[in-house]
């Protein structure tokens, strides 16, 4: 559904409240290949399963960028009622809004729903000045949120490259951390374990050892070999995990059968089996060479079977494959531990209220210098052995 236009030069700006509203076969030509949550499909999945849109806290808008009617350029973004699902935190934010009686909300979010994973946020033909284009599309949506008094925008999760032109136009930086897993060009998973100091690499094989011993057989289906049996029991898994942590799952069955449905192609299922059932297991995405790590559960309490799913086959799976990069999402300190490198991750924020954008920028001036500190010294005391002897030279 298109809500608005406005010329410039020979482009032409439309919003859309769908994804639908784009044309999938222009659409699919400016897809980064390196991102697979801004692939039309998943963008549908998530509309048609209702995890987003009516009912929910993420209301979708699209940017259209055309030129001579062909899509050129695109940013999904969500007209945002609350924080949840979000993993950039600014509940202090808004709680200061609300004691200076401001509105907070809503507020404009361009990122994935539910979904704590690095990538390009701003899609632009590869024809195309991407600087030029992109800075036509964030005008647009900051006039947009000035019109309908929306607080403020937050890009979540962006690249730096795009950090850095959205800081030329006003927005405010921020960077906080997680860790990944970067493959050192490892033949085998021994080889990554050489990559670790000693106790590590050693706690690792007690690990992996026991719960091979325990008789739990794990299994990694990807692709066409995923069935509708490992769906179910995966929807299972995640069920039980979020009604334990967290009350309410973000994600309901009618996301997991479409993405059997339409997105099989880029899952990558772990799965471990007792016997004649499954019990526990991981959902992942891939897409060229990017492994990401989603969604964990298990119906009971099985010892290791959490890093075996989560971590281990994971990278395994990926060095057999010759991916090279793991992000295993939000939270970190077992991840850490088993080899994964504290990164920085990127955010940028344009606040409209002058008062209080001045007051954010001095924090987020403060809150820099803190999370790089973090960062060094977590990779100071790093089992990877190249990180702690690049932190002690540094």
């Amino acid at each position: 559904m298109r809500m608005s236009s406005k010329q410039a030069s020979n482009f032409r700006i439309k919003f859309h409240e769908s994804i639908r509203g784009l044309r999938k076969d222009q659409y699919k030509v400016i897809e980064n290949p390196n991102n697979p949550f801004l692939d039309y499909e998943f963008l549908q999945i998530l509309e048609d399963s209702g995890c987003v849109g009516r009912n929910t806290t993420w209301h979708p808008r699209y940017i259209e960028l055309t030129e001579s009617d062909q899509t050129v350029g695109a940013i999904t973004f969500y007209e945002k009622l609350d924080s949840y699902g979000e993993y950039i935190f600014d509940w202090e934010w808004a709680r200061a809004y609300q004691s200076a009686g401001l509105n907070y909300y809503p507020k404009a979010v361009v990122a994935i729903p539910f979904t704590p994973t690095n990538g390009i946020r701003i899609l632009v033909h590869k024809d195309h000045n991407f600087e030029k284009c992109a800075k036509l599309m964030v005008s647009a949506l900051i006039r947009y949120c000035t019109d309908r008094n929306l607080s403020s925008i937050h890009f979540l999760f962006l690249t730096k490259s795009e950090q850095e032109l959205l800081s030329n136009i006003g927005f405010l930086s921020r960077t906080t951390h997680q860790y990944h897993w970067r493959n050192r060009q490892y033949k085998i998973f021994d080889d990554f374990l050489a990559d670790l100091r000693s106790n590590r690499r050693k706690q690792i094989r007690k690990e992996r050892k026991h719960l091979k011993e325990s008789g739990l057989k794990i299994h990694i289906f990807e692709k066409d070999e995923i069935l509708k049996e490992h769906i179910d029991s995966i929807w299972d898994f995640y069920r039980d995990t979020t009604y334990r942590k967290w009350g309410n799952p973000y994600l309901n069955r009618r996301f997991f059968d479409l993405c059997f449905e339409k997105f099989r192609n880029r899952i990558v299922l772990v799965l471990a089996k007792d016997k004649d059932a499954w019990v526990g297991g991981t959902f992942n995405i891939v897409k060229n060479g990017t492994l990401y790590g989603r969604y964990w559960g298990a119906i009971a309490d099985y010892k290791n079977l959490h890093f075996e799913c989560c971590y281990y086959s994971l990278i395994d799976y990926a060095i057999k494959n010759g991916i090279q990069l793991f992000e295993a999402g939000a939270q970190g300190e077992h991840k850490f531990l088993r080899g994964f490198a504290a990164v920085p991750t990127y955010s940028s924020h344009f606040i409209l209220h002058d008062g209080a954008r001045k007051t954010i920028s001095n924090y987020l001036d403060r809150e820099k210098v803190f999370i790089y500190h973090t960062i060094y010294e977590y990779n100071k005391q790093s089992p990877l052995k190249y990180l702690y002897e690049e932190a002690e030279s540094s």
